[in-house]
């Protein structure tokens, strides 16, 4: 028998091989992370009733959300159960699944409004894309949790062409923010494994070469139109500038204190776009005025930083960059939304994560939340003594 602290104590029984561990907390045993998950219904909570103002009180939609809320929690509850060990393995098949069923939406996928992003069931359509949200980091920290750090330079040639694959299916379709997110997600894996600076600095070089190319033979017309659109919202007011001038009105005119829940008149009389979905930040900054941005935006980081910290504690390389790929892909859905709808970053079409009205990203983002906790519940490996 050997004491740990006074408390926790290992007991191993002669001619068994089986460990017992007596003082596991509830927590780890149901596998869920207690601070991260107050942190999530906190935010769950905020964006319903963000939601229900954004939305014309419309019960619809919250029900909606109500029903996708439910169904991603118990996802995020069902994928924490998974040992993180079998995590790193399923990882390429997911990826692999992932890339078929992309490939299938450019055959035959379901269009609308000129984009063909979705697969129909008959009763039901999905967007397969979302699935390469979880696959990608799941996939490139097992590619390079199972090699030595920092990753070898044939290594990083491997990271990159598992990234584009899907990066540039999702482009195809056409879904700038996605592909986005998604190659986000694979880039801060590999960051996060050691990259060289050298490397990075190369890298944003030759971003800065190939610019030109692709605004002339890559970018469709109505991208280029995003960027310009961007550097001089007033050029169209009625037409492409209409959301960001409409956005930026309604952020201004919270002001400190807001105008009260429900109370926004841009929101309120339609003159905000998508306000339910894109937009809907600029409906919280205008009911409840810059101090209610920054407490939405205090919860997000709490949320991160509890993230990283559970990267920082995990047992191993794999949960390490797999829970800091997690967080940090997390932290760019936040930026890039609360950047586009403020005018510093073109309009992508990416929702706020959490509060803006979902299905399947909503569902998605939560089984990102259920691999977090697999790793912070990962059960310790104690060394067996005689």
């Amino acid at each position: 028998m050997k004491m740990h602290g006074g408390r926790d104590f290992v007991r191993h029984m002669p001619g068994s091989t089986q460990t017992f561990k007596k003082g596991e907390s509830f927590w780890r045993i149901v596998h869920v992370d207690p601070w991260l998950l107050l942190a999530l219904l906190i935010l769950t909570g905020t964006g319903l009733s963000i939601l229900y103002s954004a939305s014309g009180t419309s019960e619809f939609m919250i029900k909606r959300q109500i029903i996708f809320f439910s169904i991603a929690y118990i996802g995020m509850f069902a994928i924490a159960q998974c040992p993180v060990n079998f995590l790193e393995r399923s990882g390429k098949w997911l990826y692999v699944f992932g890339i078929v069923l992309l490939i299938l939406v450019l055959l035959i996928g379901v269009g609308a409004k000129g984009a063909q992003r979705w697969l129909s069931l008959g009763f039901i359509r999905f967007q397969p894309a979302e699935i390469l949200k979880l696959a990608m980091p799941l996939c490139v920290a097992a590619y390079l949790g199972s090699r030595a750090l920092p990753p070898k330079l044939k290594h990083i040639g491997g990271c990159l062409a598992l990234v584009a694959l899907p990066a540039l299916l999702i482009f195809k379709q056409p879904d700038l923010g996605t592909a986005i997110l998604v190659t986000a997600s694979g880039l801060i894996a590999l960051f996060l494994a050691g990259l060289s600076w050298r490397y990075i600095l190369g890298s944003l070089l030759l971003v800065v070469v190939a610019s030109w190319p692709m605004w002339n033979f890559v970018m469709h017309d109505y991208q280029k139109q995003r960027v310009l659109t961007l550097l001089n919202p007033e050029a169209d007011r009625l037409g492409s500038g209409w959301n960001i001038i409409q956005s930026k009105t309604a952020i201004g005119s919270g002001g400190l204190e807001g105008k009260g829940w429900m109370q926004g008149t841009q929101s309120q009389l339609d003159f905000l776009p998508e306000s339910h979905t894109d937009f809907i930040i600029a409906v919280l900054a205008e009911e409840f005025g810059l101090k209610g941005v920054v407490l939405l935006l205090s919860l997000y980081g709490i949320i991160v930083a509890r993230g990283l910290m559970i990267a920082w504690r995990a047992q191993n390389h794999f949960g390490r960059l797999l829970a800091g790929s997690v967080t940090l892909t997390f932290f760019v859905y936040v930026f890039v939304n609360v950047g586009m709808v403020s005018g510093i970053l073109p309009v992508v079409g990416v929702p706020l994560p959490l509060v803006s009205l979902g299905g399947t990203s909503l569902v998605t983002l939560m089984a990102g939340f259920g691999l977090l906790m697999a790793v912070a519940t990962e059960p310790k490996k104690t060394q067996t003594q005689t």
